[in-house]
């Protein structure tokens, strides 16, 4: 199937990225690399989360980096919202005139994951999250509904498609403007992908979806394009394929990489086959290295190393990958 002329980017570093990041970010660093994605023309991000400070303490400082950032006419700037004493905090912001345009609610699919996530059943997470999404809406704040585990759980392993339908009825019915299909720890493949996200449209054919792949696997950014293939305008990102599981101390239920699909690479990839993104690839690989500065080690972007693809060779200048990535050009 073809490919949508344009698709929107929803940067996640700053919240999905760094909640599995052990090394907590000063807050004017978060700041920094906030106003950079916004002047690499990224058109939507997530900012921040307003999960309990002791739990992760990463977001301890949600409120002062929503004072500091920038704000760009119409970048939709989006929040994580994990229960309703996070939705208090958050609607103080809101009056304030420093909140966000969009918060996020999820419930794992899984109820094994959803129990050791938030500490919750179904049943009582949609009871939580009705009420949340009724005051958000109340003061004119979006929603994007995460079914959570949607292609597979880590702790209960196969994931019943009732089970992803139930979570995705839910929102949709609560009112949810946006679903957010999340592969939570990159269990997903293409045939899955078209398989479950081809379901949900047939069901729910005014239903906008997200396209939200971790790359635990290294299918981030196949299943990306197979989700596209399918229709979807929206896909998630992070800038060094960072995020995952959070980084609370608990127990680690997933090894190895836990990062979502990586913003460099897929960016790249979507401008190479014609696909819009409206950001700047060359800013984003410079947003790359600057993350790598930031967090103290290197992260897994491919494009940062060997820059976009050279159109014309017969002009190449060696110097131009040094300049363009930060790193010194290979023989």
């Amino acid at each position: 199937m073809p490919l949508p002329d344009a698709v929107t980017v929803c940067e996640c570093w700053a919240r999905d990225g760094l909640q599995s990041i052990p090394k907590v970010i000063p807050t004017a660093e978060k700041v920094e690399m906030i106003d950079r994605i916004l002047d690499s023309g990224v058109q939507k991000l997530e900012i921040t989360s307003f999960s309990h400070p002791k739990l992760l303490p990463q977001f301890a400082d949600c409120v002062e980096v929503l004072k500091a950032i920038r704000r760009v006419d119409d970048v939709s700037y989006v929040v994580l919202m994990p229960n309703m004493k996070g939705f208090d905090r958050f609607e103080v912001c809101q009056k304030e005139g420093h909140g966000a345009d969009e918060i996020i609610l999820m419930i794992s699919s899984s109820q094994a994951h959803n129990q050791v996530n938030f500490r919750m059943t179904h049943d009582e997470a949609k009871k939580a999250h009705a009420a949340i999404m009724k005051r958000s809406h109340d003061i004119g704040v979006k929603v994007i509904g995460c079914p959570g585990t949607v292609y597979g759980c880590p702790i209960s392993g196969d994931v019943p498609m009732e089970a992803v339908i139930d979570i995705t009825r839910f929102y949709l019915e609560e009112g949810a403007q946006t679903i957010m299909l999340g592969d939570t720890t990159g269990a997903a493949n293409p045939v899955q992908v078209r398989e479950r996200i081809g379901t949900l449209q047939s069901l729910f054919p005014d239903g906008e979806f997200i396209a939200h792949f971790h790359d635990t696997r290294g299918n981030g950014i196949v299943n990306s394009i197979v989700a596209l293939e399918l229709g979807l305008t929206y896909v998630d990102t992070s800038i060094g394929a960072i995020g995952g599981q959070p980084a609370t101390g608990a127990n680690q239920y997933q090894f190895g990489f836990t990062g979502n699909t990586c913003s460099e690479d897929l960016v790249c990839l979507l401008e190479e086959m014609g696909v819009r993104t409206g950001i700047d690839v060359h800013k984003m690989i410079d947003n790359g290295n600057r993350a790598e500065e930031i967090i103290g080690q290197p992260l897994r972007a491919n494009v940062i190393r060997s820059g976009p693809v050279n159109h014309d060779p017969q002009n190449f200048d060696p110097g131009a990958k040094m300049r363009s990535t930060g790193k010194v050009a290979s023989a």
